[in-house]
């Protein structure tokens, strides 16, 4: 029987199964595949946690971080033991994905500095606008240059303590492994990177370092920020101190190969195989975005775009947006609530998926209707803070079919709006894929997100699964090092026999979305006047 073959079993008792662990911005998921098979997922474990807004920031706790990642982990075990009858005592290899961007800045004897700021955070309006120019790139103000840039700026006390600054997936490795390294793609939203070196762009670091001599003496972002590496490259082993951090039981032992960390645009790329030229996939979650692998670069920069890349260091476009199916999942369970207050016994899946089959019934343009998801600050459309609203003229068709797909449209909003910038530079797409809950019911907002690019959409059967897969199948390509380049890897290994649903664009849904997105756009002014009327 060859190792492929094995029983599920025999594959974990024998150390051929490989970890992945993503933390979300909803929910840290654990996932455990066949090393020799990665299409073949053996256990999952999952935990719940949130972001906090504390003296003006969105931040997680790291006793969260820790606890959300145990509990995670724990749940995964059990599920081994309950299915399976036996323990997780070693691992072909393992990997950590998490949220991409933010700051968190440690000093040199590894404390943190200050609250982890994430990529949800939008005060860094001034350094970003200085660095974009001063680069002659586009840098977001989420990215992590961009918060330390702005501390900076700010003249805060952590500064001349500042020995290194990560992103969560960077923390959360270093403390399994005592590695302090990135994934080219997780990196490459820290600071810009160079794809013919596959590291941080040299000539860009040091304007950064001449910018902040006088106000930041003795600050060289060489040595704060983490190596590089790419993927399939060994990125440290689980050191005994981080095997009881992550199975305090003491059954897991040290020793466990770690591939590089990435972020969850990464592992969204290859939960969906989306890593080579002219294609692409939309992540949907709390936030939402789109990365688009280029056949070159585009001509000019936009602050719309930021330029990130794969994992092998391709440049990619990324179309990120802050707010994602947050306010449509507050929609549906206020439906829920009413369901329940009046007899109905329904699931929250079943409240999700009654909904948005009927959505399909909504006009193409959704009746008139106009619905804002922006529970945060949205950079791409010009807002500082976030005020969701539905909005709709006197003579628009009120329907509870309309008001869902305005809903579903208003998800795609702000993405099609930095879609539409990437169609003018003459970027072209042979197919998007996606992935995220928002998925799950059949047809629905994959059909509508074809209609928004115009592009046809194909959702895989792990499309609900995502990061938490998607790093562990880089983990599986790291413990094989013949395995070839990781496009040939991800076709001839992961998704040989994987079938993806496609849907083409519906010829009404793309003119009616057009004119949805013509009134979106306009209507931003009224997000705009909510923001300072309600402060």
């Amino acid at each position: 029987m060859s190792a492929a073959n094995l029983p599920a079993a025999d594959v974990i008792a024998t150390g051929r199964a490989a970890l992945g662990i993503e933390l979300g911005s909803t929910r840290i998921k654990a996932c455990l595949v066949d090393a020799d098979d990665p299409s073949r997922v053996l256990a999952t474990g999952s935990h719940a946690w949130e972001n906090r807004y504390r003296q003006g920031n969105w931040t997680y706790a790291l006793e969260d971080v820790w606890a959300g990642v145990q509990a995670a982990y724990a749940a995964l075990a059990a599920e081994v033991r309950g299915t399976y009858g036996g323990e997780i005592q070693t691992l072909a290899a393992a990997g950590v994905s998490a949220m991409m961007h933010g700051y968190l800045a440690f000093d040199a004897e590894g404390e943190l500095l200050v609250p982890f700021r994430t990529w949800r955070n939008t005060s860094t309006e001034r350094a970003a606008g200085v660095l974009s120019e001063l680069l002659g790139t586009n840098i977001p103000l989420r990215w992590s240059i961009a918060h330390l840039y702005q501390a900076v700026l700010d003249e805060e006390d952590h500064i001349p303590d500042l020995h290194s600054f990560t992103t969560l997936a960077g923390y959360v490795h270093e403390r399994l492994t005592g590695r302090r390294v990135l994934g080219i793609g997780d990196a490459s939203g820290m600071f810009p990177v160079d794809v013919a070196t596959r590291d941080y762009d040299a000539d860009m670091m040091a304007k950064f370092d001449r910018l902040v001599a006088e106000r930041a003496p003795g600050l060289e972002l060489r040595g704060l920020l983490p190596d590089v590496l790419v993927a399939g490259e060994p990125a440290g082993e689980l050191t005994p101190e981080g095997a009881a951090l992550l199975d305090p039981s003491g059954t897991l032992r040290p020793g466990v190969l770690f591939c590089p960390p990435e972020g969850d645009a990464g592992t969204g790329m290859v939960a969906t195989n989306s890593v080579a030229p002219r294609t692409g996939n939309v992540s949907a979650g709390t936030s939402i975005f789109a990365m688009v692998v280029l056949e070159g670069p585009l001509r000019r920069a936009h602050e719309e775009l930021d330029l990130v890349t794969t994992h092998a260091g391709d440049l990619v476009a990324m179309v990120h947006c802050n707010n994602g199916a947050s306010e449509l999942a507050a929609w549906v369970g206020l439906f829920e609530r009413f369901a329940a207050i009046a007899g109905g016994t329904l699931h929250p899946d079943e409240v999700f998926e009654a909904l948005f089959v009927e959505s399909l019934d909504g006009a193409p343009d959704a009746g008139g209707l106009l619905a804002y998801n922006h529970l945060a600050g949205e950079p791409i459309a010009g807002l500082s803070e976030g005020r969701p609203l539905v909005v709709r003229t006197p003579d628009s068709r009120l329907t509870l079919a309309n008001f869902m797909r305005a809903q579903l449209y208003g998800v795609f909003g702000t993405l099609a709006l930095g879609m539409r910038v990437l169609a003018e530079e003459g970027v072209e797409l042979d197919r998007m894929y996606a992935h995220g809950g928002v998925f799950r019911t059949a047809g629905v907002a994959q059909r509508f997100l074809a209609g928004a690019l115009d592009a046809p959409v194909a959702v895989a059967a792990t499309a609900s699964e995502g990061g938490a897969w998607g790093i562990a199948v880089l983990a599986a390509f790291a413990a094989d090092p013949a395995a070839g380049p990781i496009d040939r890897f991800l076709t001839d290994r992961v998704f040989a026999q994987t079938e993806f649903d496609s849907i083409d664009p519906d010829p009404e849904d793309v003119p009616g979305f057009a004119a949805y997105l013509t009134r979106y756009r306009a209507g931003l002014a009224i997000e705009h006047a909510a923001i300072s009327a309600t402060p």
